[in-house]
């Protein structure tokens, strides 16, 4: 039975933005504790670890996140370990998102000169504390703009858990226009939620942009 588009649908759909913000803040905290791990290891001195980071950071960057979470949602009972929805694409989105901030930061972290380095250690730094008190300082200014950028790719990323049928925005959408087959009502109300969450976002990263931009050449200016 076909049912009108009321003030409830548009209430469920609100409160189901909710669990793609929980979702996307999930990834980003879980994916930027392994993503540093990856960046660090990807600029390790060892062959091995760059390998192995480097070989992670390939493996989730160039499989579609789609199939990283029908491999965990479906991959892991078969290997006897029941999960949930939820459970899954958390687990699939955190790995994803650190393969990509841990590029993202690996690229932060090369582009300060390696006289900095060179420089600690002349003074007697060991490697790993000139790492976090001198390189990984200097490489998180460089990182904010695009680590906040990314944000806006999690987000929309969220919308497959829908897949797996966790009610986050996307499925929450798709349950309400099946009941009332009015998609110009509710994915219209859907879109505007995405870039009422991405939009700033956006606009967060670009400003930050700016800012650094402007102060780096206030920098050189005054040298």
């Amino acid at each position: 039975m076909i049912q009108e588009f009321t003030i409830d649908h548009a209430i469920f759909i609100f409160g189901a933005m909710r669990w793609t913000l929980i979702l996307s803040l999930i990834a980003l905290c879980g994916g930027s504790i392994v993503g540093l791990l990856l960046a660090l290891g990807a600029v390790a001195r060892r062959t091995s670890i760059r390998i192995a980071a480097r070989s992670y950071i390939e493996f989730f960057q160039g499989t579609p996140l789609l199939m990283q979470i029908f491999t965990v949602y479906f991959g892991l009972p078969l290997l006897g370990i029941t999960v949930d929805s939820w459970t899954a694409v958390s687990i699939a989105l955190t790995l994803n998102a650190s393969a990509f901030l841990g590029e993202i930061w690996r690229g932060c972290i090369l582009a300060i000169p390696a006289t900095q380095m060179e420089a600690a250690l002349a003074l007697g730094i060991r490697e790993g504390l000139a790492m976090r008190f001198v390189v990984l300082p200097q490489a998180l200014r460089i990182a904010v703009a695009p680590t906040v950028g990314f944000m806006v790719q999690i987000v929309k990323g969220t919308s497959l858990a829908a897949i797996v049928n966790f009610v986050e925005l996307m499925r929450a959408g798709q349950m309400v226009n099946n009941s009332t087959f009015r998609p110009e009502l509710v994915y219209g109300l859907v879109v505007a939620l995405y870039f009422l969450l991405c939009f700033p976002l956006s606009a967060a990263s670009r400003a930050i942009e700016r800012r650094l931009g402007a102060a780096d050449v206030s920098v050189k200016s005054s040298v």
